[in-house]
């Protein structure tokens, strides 16, 4: 047996639903439909919204008033250009960026004259900025474009650091609305974070799983499930799925017995 695949529930599998939104036409998911002649979904959980200018003032903070900037995803990066257009203010073209990774560092140069600035870029965790931001840390003070649900990993590395910096919330992932697909079933229903559970059951209060699978992605999200209350069937990323179409092909193969 799999050692993502549960052993209940080893029904045929013909519908699923991926809490994301629809990838490009190359991506794994397709060859999964084409290869088992499955049907497969896309509609995210969740979605971002992004913080009024009306409420951003609110916090009394000034753009211009900080030499350095850290940004944590593609969203901060959207909503703090955003907010100094809609209050007319402009970012010093000596402001330093530290952005958590190269994906983050590569989308900055959509808003900036990426060769003409101080661009500082890490791995993948505010750790790998260790060095840039302890640098300039004497006489700077940073800002943590965030959402609604915060950067604890990075606050708590900055607090422990003692950078002179604030928090500034500028966007708030939500729950989307899934309303019209009250009456539609799912033999497997995919989750990626907490928060697309939250929605489900922010939608439905009333779910209840009965013979629909659940697949899920990490272990923060595997906890979200197991709160519920629900059964996980099929897990990622484990030792011989380490992404979610394999784990889904693994069960596949087995419950429709290809």
């Amino acid at each position: 047996m799999s050692g993502n695949v549960k052993t209940e529930k080893l029904k045929e599998v013909k519908t699923i639903l991926i809490s994301q939104p629809q990838p490009s036409n190359k991506s794994p998911y397709h060859e999964l439909e084409t290869r088992y002649g499955i049907t497969i979904d896309f509609r995210p959980f969740i979605h971002v919204e992004p913080v009024s200018e009306k409420e951003f003032r609110r916090q009394r903070i000034r753009l211009d008033e900080y030499e350095c900037v850290i940004f944590t995803s593609k969203n901060a990066i959207e909503n703090f250009f955003r907010l100094s257009e809609e209050t007319r203010v402009k970012v010093s073209a000596e402001t330093k960026y530290f952005c958590l990774s190269e994906a983050i560092a590569n989308y900055l140069q959509k808003f900036i004259i990426y060769r003409k600035r101080k661009v500082f870029v890490g791995r993948k965790t505010i750790e790998d900025l260790t060095s840039s931001i302890l640098k300039h840390k004497a006489g700077n003070r940073f800002l943590l474009p965030c959402s609604n649900l915060g950067a604890l990993p990075v606050v708590e590395f900055l607090k422990k650091s003692q950078i002179n910096f604030v928090e500034s919330m500028m966007y708030r992932t939500v729950s989307s609305d899934l309303s019209d697909l009250a009456d539609i079933k799912y033999d497997i229903l995919v989750f990626f974070s907490p928060l697309g559970i939250q929605s489900l059951y922010e939608n439905f209060p009333d779910f209840s799983q009965d013979e629909t699978r659940i697949a899920v992605f990490g272990n923060s999200t595997s906890k979200a499930v197991e709160e519920r209350g629900l059964t996980i069937n099929i897990q990622a990323p484990v030792p011989d799925a380490p992404s979610m179409p394999m784990a889904l092909e693994n069960y596949i193969k087995l419950s429709n017995k290809v």
